[in-house]
């Protein structure tokens, strides 16, 4: 069983980092942005319910025309979608887990790229990247995607004072992104995101990158059928309103019990690997076991 165990871990490190150029996944550190018990640790190292938030918070981003506008003419989603959510989950994970100050490396480099990054949306409206209020947008609605996934599929039952300190330590990365209002609770998130409801819609554009995102592949026969499955519980898990926005229907109960399997299967999976250990500052060198 643990040969199996080995070869799933390396078939997925490879899918979410690039190793044709030396990529290899984030080691853990004691000394990352977030300390060991946080719950940002305990949220964003769970792979399928961050794929899941992660599919369901890129929707619903989407749906102001201004990100999708910057998606649509600073993006190669339509040849790399694959690429573009590999990068996502890899700034998670080095801000989350590595050391504080590579950490802070990515957010620099992510920011000086979003400071470039100006257009107009469909109808003409200017926007600019590094406007506040759009990524203080794409914050909110990553954050409490990555949240409401690990609820629903990891555990049920999390207290919302949890929940809250979720929102309070991931507000040290969005503020770091430049993002403005930042919020510290579910509360605060849940009433921002009403509160940008009137600047939603859904056009012809939208329908074309949430359709390319829907219809992601990824490799083989098998991880493909783990994909759809993700994709699916990733629309099912968006409001009532965003997901009708997208015209997409919610899941059946056997797309959510396939994702609750397929994320215990892959938490025993990972239960003792070299992705759960904390590292000492000379180990520099992934231990690809």
């Amino acid at each position: 069983m643990e040969f199996a165990k080995v070869a799933i871990r390396q078939r997925i490190n490879q899918l979410f980092n690039d190793y044709e150029r030396g990529e290899r996944p984030a080691l853990r550190r004691a000394d990352a942005l977030f300390p060991t018990d946080s719950v940002a640790w305990r949220v964003n190292g769970d792979i399928v319910t961050m794929m899941i938030g992660g599919v369901s918070g890129l929707l619903l981003q989407m749906l102001h025309p201004a990100v999708l506008a910057g998606v649509w003419d600073h993006s190669d989603f339509r040849a790399d979608m694959h690429g573009r959510l590999r990068r996502t989950a890899k700034f998670i994970a080095v801000t989350t887990y590595d050391h504080a100050s590579a950490g802070q490396t990515v957010i620099d480099k992510v920011r000086r790229i979003h400071d470039k990054l100006s257009g107009t949306t469909a109808d003409g409206a200017p926007y600019r990247v590094s406007d506040p209020a759009l990524l203080a947008w794409v914050h909110v609605t990553e954050t409490i995607s990555f949240l409401d996934a690990w609820v629903r599929y990891a555990e049920p039952g999390m207290p919302l004072a949890d929940q809250d300190a979720y929102f309070a330590e991931m507000a040290r990365v969005g503020r770091a992104l430049g993002a403005d209002p930042v919020p510290t609770d579910r509360a605060a998130a849940e009433a921002l995101i009403q509160s940008m409801r009137p600047q939603l819609k859904a056009d012809a554009r939208t329908t074309e990158v949430a359709a390319l995102v829907m219809r992601q592949k990824v490799g083989g026969f098998s991880e493909d059928i783990a994909a759809d499955l993700i994709m699916k519980a990733g629309a099912d898990l968006l409001p009532d309103w965003a997901r009708q926005m997208h015209r997409l229907p919610k899941a059946s109960p056997m797309v959510r019990n396939g994702a609750r399997t397929m994320r215990r299967t892959l938490d025993w999976v990972y239960t003792g690997s070299p992705n759960r250990q904390v590292w000492p500052d000379n180990i520099t060198t992934w231990p690809d076991r």
